[in-house]
């Protein structure tokens, strides 16, 4: 038995490069095209980020979350870690390695339970990055709750017709395509009577209502789509997985998407963790460096210890995903990873933003949009509480109640059992004194 936290030096070489290509080629675009990742490439867009593009394949890097039937290379959960905590410090990074949420979930769902109609019109072009698309599910009145979905498709003829709201499906202004999650069958738990379908975006009746932004963007602007669907109409063949099958349809994409969530944030904390130790040394106050104050020193060895124990947590994780290739057997520690995850990236961001001082409250600096981004972590593929149920629930499962009236660990107890246990030995010295 051995425990390794090296990384092999040929995967090493490859982060290196794109540790500094991320630095150097792809995190000016956010401040050259912001908010833009997610709209199709035209113009001078296409002509700097198609060459990017070309040079992560060249690396053999581009959409690492893929097995090589997919055009992905396969790595594995625990190299896409590694890889992913330096795409995350750049919201342009993922787009330009192949790797961007949610289209990375929808693709693996396409792959596999898409018509082979589907994956022409849209898997590859997913892949290659010339398309986009949305994952439809949380509605207006219940959030993420499944239990209260009343987004509908009902059977007409050889169609669905899909009626009802969905709220903050992200991306859907520019999306090719959506992936609906609907009741199909209200005579039956949720968990059983919930579909999934493949609807075109420029399909009669989607109407997006409006678009709702984050926190940091003007009202009346954003990407999070209220859309209304209205007498929409899908072939049999838009049902991805069968009918009342959504909700193993949506593990394939979850239960990576989560994990990939983690990864991501791990990069930015750590950014604006080294954002903080640079303003330390570099501010002076009250006779000496910011760096020198032991108020700093706090922020800082907290911040490091908290995103160490962090990152950790994720890479374990990831390593028990690749040995065990089943995310219901690594079900806890995705739950613990997505409790921990917001948590972590608000400390770390809060505590640089007070090191730079009134500086740090602008829009000058990126610390409020990555606390805003801890919240919206908070809530992303179900809520933070949601997950500590589960991880609760998953970790009283490998205990049992205590036998009798006291805890197994209650002293007196003990001290009886002990005496119990070497009763003979105990007489035996007491005879001979």
């Amino acid at each position: 038995m051995s425990w390794d936290f090296e990384t092999d030096p040929e995967y090493q070489a490859k982060l290196d490069w794109a540790d500094e290509f991320v630095r150097e080629e792809v995190e000016p675009l956010d401040h050259l095209f912001p908010h833009q990742q997610f709209v199709p490439l035209e113009g001078s867009r296409r002509a700097i980020i198609d060459p990017l593009k070309d040079e992560v394949r060249g690396q053999d890097l581009w959409a690492t979350h893929l097995g090589p039937e997919l055009g992905g290379q396969g790595f594995g959960q625990l190299k896409l870690a590694l890889l992913n905590e330096i795409l995350g410090r750049s919201p342009w990074a993922p787009v330009v390695f192949g790797t961007q949420a949610p289209d990375t979930g929808n693709a693996e769902i396409l792959a596999h339970y898409g018509t082979q109609e589907q994956k022409d019109r849209y898997l590859q072009p997913l892949l290659d990055g010339e398309c986009f698309s949305t994952f439809s599910m949380t509605e207006p009145h219940g959030g993420a709750d499944p239990t209260m979905f009343k987004c509908r498709a009902v059977k007409d003829g050889d169609e669905w017709a899909i009626n009802g709201y969905k709220y903050f499906s992200s991306n859907a202004p520019t999306a090719s395509f959506l992936i609906v999650m609907v009741v199909t069958n209200t005579d039956v738990s949720p968990y059983k009577g919930m579909s999934m379908f493949l609807v075109p975006t420029d399909t009669p009746g989607v109407v997006i209502e409006r678009t709702s932004g984050l926190a940091n963007e003007p009202l009346g602007e954003g990407s999070h789509a209220l859309i209304h669907y209205q007498d929409v109409r899908v072939p049999e063949s838009a049902m991805l997985g069968g009918e009342g099958q959504a909700f193993a349809v949506a593990q394939t994409r979850l239960g990576g998407g989560r994990i990939h969530h983690a990864m991501r944030t791990i990069g930015l904390a750590q950014k604006a963790l080294d954002m903080m130790c640079e303003r330390a040394l570099s501010r002076e106050t009250q006779g000496g460096p910011l760096a020198d104050k032991q108020f700093v020193q706090g922020y800082v060895a907290d911040s490091w210890a908290q995103l160490e124990q962090f990152r950790l947590l994720v890479l374990r994780t990831a390593w028990r995903i690749d040995k065990f290739n089943d995310y219901q057997k690594v079900r806890r520690d995705i739950a613990a990873v997505k409790v921990v995850m917001p948590t972590v990236l608000h400390d770390i961001a809060w505590r640089a933003m007070q090191v730079h001082g009134a500086l740090g409250t602008t829009n000058e600096m990126p610390f409020f949009g990555m606390i805003l981004a801890a919240g919206v972590m908070g809530l992303a593929d179900g809520p933070t509480e949601v997950h500590k149920v589960t991880l609760a629930r998953q970790v009283l499962r490998e205990h049992r109640p205590a036998e009798g009236m006291w805890p197994t660990q209650w002293i007196p107890g003990k001290i009886e059992d002990a005496k119990a246990k070497y009763a003979e030995l105990l007489e035996l010295e007491e005879g001979n004194l």
